[in-house]
């Protein structure tokens, strides 16, 4: 099975990849790191900072990768923000039937309640070389990530009092 682990910026995607990987011993894949490896190895002169155009860079990549690892029977969880709500078109049934996707969308109200916290585990599990996070800028991105879960019928995990993200697969 692969799980897809996505959301804006600062709603825990890779703390729970981190978490299924230790529950279930499913390898994951951050695609911030395939991120650094693009950028770092000189493939593309885009900055850390550029995700809209990172997402068309790295998404047909995890994209094969998801293939390869679905015709295979292998577990793999993929996490970030480089995958686009639209994924499920680039996939056949017989590969939709190995995927399992969780969108990570915050409340308003957790943001304006809980926005010391999200700042204070912002580097939890990973060092971010970009990190501004903006109360309103969050709270507009959540915003439109639940609509966009809406509109594909992505499965949104929706952390609205306190963050116990805990799925079972």
């Amino acid at each position: 099975m692969v799980v897809l682990v996505f959301g804006a910026s600062h709603t825990g995607k890779t703390l729970l990849a981190q978490k299924l990987l230790e529950k279930y011993s499913y390898p994951y894949l951050s695609l911030d790191h395939l991120k650094m490896g693009f950028i770092r190895s000189g493939y593309t002169d885009l900055g850390v900072c550029d995700d809209d155009a990172l997402t068309g860079l790295i998404w047909p990549v995890a994209r094969e990768m998801i293939k390869t690892a679905a015709e295979n029977s292998q577990n793999l969880i993929i996490e970030g923000c480089y995958i686009p709500f639209d994924w499920k078109k680039d996939f056949d049934a017989e590969y939709l039937e190995n995927i399992k996707e969780f969108c990570l969308v915050m409340t308003e109200d957790y943001i304006r309640n809980h926005f010391g916290d999200i700042q204070k585990h912002a580097n939890a599990v990973e060092k971010r070389l970009c990190d501004s996070v903006d109360m309103n800028e969050l709270i507009a991105e959540n915003r439109k990530n639940r609509l966009l879960c809406e509109k594909y019928g992505t499965n949104c995990v929706l952390i609205e009092k306190e963050y116990k993200v805990d799925i079972e697969l």
